[in-house]
């Protein structure tokens, strides 16, 4: 019945005998199978497996009919260079359009958020900037629930994780009291993680503002990419090679001025991580444009160029 069903689902050509033992071309058939509904292709027939393989040709084509009406929705064509996460499948693509072809430039594995839990929202929105060696401010929701608890228990944390408090007037404190969880707590402090081989959003942040509070940025956790299941954030996607994914074709031909009365070509390659930030603003949405100011680092250090008035600050 198995060598059947793979064979009506083309994971086994016509005529495939049915074997006596599981194994050979029966398993690498289910291996075919795994890999094509996001499973890990080990030929283990598991419950996830197994929960695949029973589901019925009309849901099937019920799931069809759903992702080829969410695919018209899809605002692939609107600009000549696009970024796009497909979130259940874990992958993030960059594409461009030219004379209405559409290529995959860079396509590489991401972590999103958790599913029914804090599951990554679905939008569209223009990248506005990128920020080196970011501050990471953690969310209030994120610090009641989490990071409080977590300091009240191990006093320890607080330093090994790089964090400080900051208050209403801006002012960092950077040691641990009762006063300032409880300031958290009542909302007139947050909690603030200093830029570091520890801070959560890595060493590279790519910002589109959004009611969601969600952008792209790195990991200091990398290991995690080798699980074929990666809903695992808060929320926002973890690109694998967040520099390559803006390397090219986003940053061709794009020369960025910086501080040493001479013009730079800017390579992502080039970026390393601070202890201060620094931010690369758009001058206008990547969805549409691909120039921009850029942070470059030359013989003068790493620096910011570019910056119109009123560019976003790097603690922002």
């Amino acid at each position: 019945m198995l060598t059947r069903r793979l064979i009506a689902m083309g994971d086994l050509p016509t005529g495939t005998p049915a074997p006596e033992r599981y194994e050979g071309a029966l398993m690498e058939g289910v291996k075919a199978f795994q890999a094509r509904h996001g499973l890990e292709a080990d030929g283990a027939i598991g419950a996830g497996t197994l929960a695949q393989l029973n589901v019925s040709p009309a849901s099937r084509v019920r799931q069809i009919e759903l992702t080829l009406e969410r695919l018209r929705w899809t605002p692939l064509l609107e600009g000549p260079r696009m970024i796009v996460v497909n979130v259940p499948e874990f992958v993030l693509r960059a594409y461009e359009v030219h004379d209405s072809n559409v290529q995959v430039k860079v396509e590489m594995k991401v972590i999103v958020g958790k599913a029914l839990d804090t599951r990554t929202p679905l939008f569209k929105e223009h990248m506005r900037f990128i920020e080196f060696s970011p501050y990471w401010n953690v969310p209030p929701s994120i610090a009641r629930a989490e990071t409080l608890p977590r300091l009240r228990r191990d006093a320890g944390y607080f330093e090994r994780q790089g964090f400080e408090f900051v208050g209403a007037d801006g002012k960092a404190v950077t040691t641990l009291s009762a006063a300032s969880l409880d300031a958290v707590q009542r909302g007139q402090m947050r909690i603030r993680q200093r830029p570091g081989p520890m801070n959560a959003l890595g060493d590279i942040k790519f910002v589109f503002p959004n009611n969601d509070n969600i952008y792209l940025h790195h990991t200091p956790a990398p290991k995690l990419f080798t699980r074929d299941r990666r809903d695992l954030s808060h929320g926002s996607t973890h690109p694998a090679g967040p520099k390559r994914a803006f390397a090219r074709p986003w940053t061709k031909g794009n020369p960025a001025r910086c501080g040493c009365s001479s013009h730079c070509r800017w390579c992502l390659r080039t970026a390393r991580p601070s202890s201060r930030p620094t931010v690369a603003p758009f001058s206008s949405p990547i969805s549409t444009d691909s120039t921009a100011s850029w942070t470059t680092r030359c013989g003068n250090g790493p620096r910011t160029c570019g910056l119109p008035p009123g560019a976003p600050s790097a603690q922002d």
